[in-house]
């Protein structure tokens, strides 16, 4: 282990917006009977007690948050609203967590755990939203993706009534799949584009524009008529790093809300007209990261 990740960890010890919960204790108990952390429902007074947020105004999550920077803008752009980044990745959240101590950000936390384990930290309601950014698609492991039933149940758990799920991606692979399980789930979606930069304000991918103050509703296909102003702006008002990158490489960025407001046991899709896994992975196009190929791009290289 280099000194440089050494120096990090040691100095993650001295935030006080940094929470690294010991995995064994969390799993004393085995996997499938998690023990609770005991920051669930009680971020208010321990984590943000300096914060102008209303008591119960829930936390926003952004989970696998890497560096932070996301977590960082939208919390200084909305300083009446509480924000937890989650990553597993001790020293990407070094750098998110020493600026927040550094400007001395009372509406930002961070959280270093895998998110499988994220049903011990939050209480019934205390979380309002719910960011997935740029998120691993997990082309081999269903379970492992964000957006799938296993975690869409997790989230049930915390979520207030009527929370939303944001998800902001350049894999189109990972957007078809979440918007087939909204549609076999029956999920309200509230936006739904494949190009969320080049669709005009207002529309979807679809184009078409709802009357104002009408709900958005589904298509023949399972997507959602239009993109609200509100959400539009909430999305495109700030960029990853990833999101950048692969803007600059000309892939479109995909974004859906939606809320997981659900009776019974979430389903995943199954049919191909729901979602056919093979063709979506196989038109995810080369991706570059510093220069070099992506994991992917280089399986789907191999491939051939």
């Amino acid at each position: 282990m280099g000194h440089d990740k050494l120096r990090k960890f040691a100095e993650n010890e001295t935030f006080a917006c940094l929470l690294q919960p010991s995995s064994r204790e969390l799993l004393a108990d085995g996997y499938a009977r998690l023990r609770d952390h005991d920051i669930k429902g009680h971020w208010r007074e321990r984590m943000f007690a300096g914060s102008a947020a209303p008591d119960d105004g829930g936390i926003v999550l952004e989970l696998g948050c890497g560096k932070g920077e996301y977590t960082i803008e939208l919390a200084q752009r909305n300083p009446a609203r509480n924000y937890v980044g989650v990553d597993i990745k001790g020293a990407r959240l070094w750098k998110g967590a020493k600026y927040a101590t550094q400007h001395a950000l009372p509406n930002v936390a961070f959280l270093r755990t895998r998110v499988e384990f994220i049903s011990a930290f939050f209480a019934p309601g205390e979380v309002s939203e719910i960011w997935l950014t740029f998120s691993d698609p997990q082309f081999r492991s269903e379970n492992s993706r964000l957006s799938s039933p296993v975690f869409l149940e997790r989230y049930r758990r915390f979520l207030k009534p009527g929370g939303v799920v944001h998800l902001k991606t350049d894999s189109r692979f990972l957007h078809e799949y979440t918007k087939a399980v909204c549609k076999v789930n029956g999920l309200e979606l509230l936006a739904c584009t494949d190009d969320l930069y080049g669709s005009p304000d207002g529309a979807g991918a679809s184009g078409a524009e709802l009357p104002a103050g009408a709900a958005p509703s589904f298509a023949g296909d399972g997507t959602a008529s239009c993109v609200p102003a509100d959400l539009k702006s909430a999305a495109t008002a700030v960029q990853t790093f990833y999101e950048g990158i692969f803007l600059e490489q000309g892939y479109p960025i995909t974004y859906m809300a939606f809320r997981i407001d659900h009776d019974g046991p979430f389903s995943a899709p199954r049919d191909p007209e729901d979602f056919d896994s093979d063709y979506w992975r196989s038109v995810e196009g080369p991706r570059l990261l510093f220069g070099r190929d992506t994991a992917e791009t280089r399986r789907q290289k191999l491939k051939k």
